[in-house]
């Protein structure tokens, strides 16, 4: 990169005022657009935002994670769920580089497959599996169905899953040219070769016989607490360790631990996973408030890494919009699977550790004055120091900023998910449930995948 470009992305840019955007095509133009009944809606692909990764080799080049697909809320004939507005859609990984100029190329597109090579979707799991309910309905509006030429029935013609969807958000770059993927529902961590093919996996379900990660004749299976994740929710970011020996991922926000009760709460786990050892850790980070996400992580050693904390409010529709990127260390922080029990702590087989009998998402939830009562018993929670204000860095638009690049010059990229360009409208319109995802009130500009840099200062 030159230095030209380097300092116009560092600074709020008169060059790029939106960033150096990603090119991408028209999956779809068929909707109508909600806000301005009279245009198509452009569904664009795009989509590519959910996380990116630094290439092992080339220090241009950045991998860059697409979610489930396009898709809206929906309240239809069998319940509540998503409207899945691009059939067959499946989820991908898009190489791209930064050229001199500033420009951005797409190198090639990576399909995520099955483990027998067919090309996954977006569709919900089943309930064994990581599933939540959660209906899919087609383009006109109907739940979609084990057999599509018979009319919906819950017993006789049921609702169709899809063990192998997913809905990528985490993403590890290896070295090998393989890729680990982590998802919001299950939530899952698949392993899949440089060619897209799922090769490994790793989740809660030890009924699953894809998690083939054994180590001394046992698979390797997250805490079967993260089933308690909450639906769109799950495990939002993903990076490996420089050694490339420890998957460390991190949730999106408070578990529904037991229930929704743990929701309120500022606590987000962070897991580690020995991938040679088998060795599980998990580690509590606090978020600035309980509204808060994560959603990007990036390691810097086997014990710093960055990670990502934002609102999801659009900075030109709220001025108290918070994107916030913080260096944190594990070193110094509890691993809270070492805790032993006592007469007060307990590791309970189904929530993980509880304190007086509530789950530790309730105890926080109930009142942030408990993280004393952590501290009190030698529960230290994840060390963070703040490295960048992006909103006092950048001229940045967006509501999601989920994509972390760590480039070779310690300098970060910046990537937003742009959901296709589409989002569910707050019109009232009979013919169209969807609009363009603008960043104004006004509903002037289309969002759009853009790459932003910046240095970190510590």
């Amino acid at each position: 990169m030159t230095k030209q470009y380097m300092n116009a992305a560092i600074i709020p840019m008169n060059e790029f005022p939106q960033g150096s955007p990603l090119p991408y095509t028209v999956l779809d133009a068929t909707h109508i657009n909600a806000a301005y009944p009279e245009q198509k809606l452009e569904i664009r692909g795009g989509g590519y935002g959910s996380d990116a990764a630094a290439h092992p080799t080339n220090s241009n080049q950045f991998y860059v994670l697409t979610d489930r697909g396009p898709n809206a809320d929906f309240d239809g004939i069998a319940g509540k769920g998503k409207q899945f507005l691009v059939p067959n859609y499946t989820p991908s990984i898009g190489l791209f580089e930064l050229q001199t100029d500033g420009k951005i190329i797409k190198v090639k597109e990576i399909i995520l497959k099955d483990s027998n090579g067919n090309p996954i979707s977006g569709l919900p799991n089943p309930k064994a599996f990581g599933g939540t309910n959660e209906v899919p309905y087609d383009i006109n509006g109907q739940p979609i169905m084990v057999n599509p030429n018979l009319p919906f029935d819950a017993v006789s013609n049921p609702i169709k899953t899809d063990i192998n969807g997913l809905d990528p958000e985490g993403l590890a770059a290896l070295k090998d040219g393989s890729f680990w993927v982590s998802d919001e529902y299950g939530p899952h961590l698949v392993h899949y070769d440089a060619h897209g093919v799922e090769i490994a996996r790793i989740n809660a379900f030890a009924s699953d016989e894809r998690n083939n990660m054994v180590v001394d004749g046992k698979p390797i299976l997250l805490p079967t607490e993260f089933t308690k994740r909450r639906a769109n929710r799950g495990m939002e970011a993903l990076t490996i360790t420089p050694d490339q020996s420890t998957l460390v991922g991190i949730m999106e926000s408070s578990m529904d631990n037991p229930d929704k009760s743990g929701r309120s709460s500022s606590l987000v786990r962070m897991v580690t996973i020995n991938l040679v050892s088998g060795q599980i850790a998990q580690y509590l980070y606090r978020l600035d408030n309980a509204q808060h996400v994560t959603s990007g992580i990036v390691a810097l050693s086997d014990h710093e890494f960055y990670l990502i904390e934002h609102d999801r409010k659009f900075p030109l529709q709220d001025e108290t919009a918070t994107k916030l990127i913080y260096k944190i260390n594990i070193s110094q922080s509890t691993d809270i699977e070492t805790i032993l029990n006592n007469e007060s702590v307990k590791q309970d087989d189904t929530l993980g550790l509880t304190i007086n009998r509530q789950t530790l998402e309730q105890l926080i939830a109930l009142d942030e004055e408990n993280c004393q009562m952590l501290e009190d018993i030698n529960i230290t929670p994840v060390k963070k120091t703040l490295v960048v204000d992006v909103l006092a860095s950048l001229d940045y638009p967006h509501d999601k900023l989920e994509g972390l690049w760590l480039r070779q010059d310690g300098s970060l990229g910046l990537l937003n998910d742009d959901d296709f360009a589409m989002t569910d409208t707050d019109i009232i319109n009979p013919k169209s449930s969807v609009e363009h995802k603008y960043l104004d009130k006004e509903k002037t500009i289309i969002d759009a995948n853009r790459l932003y840099i910046v240095m970190p200062i510590e």
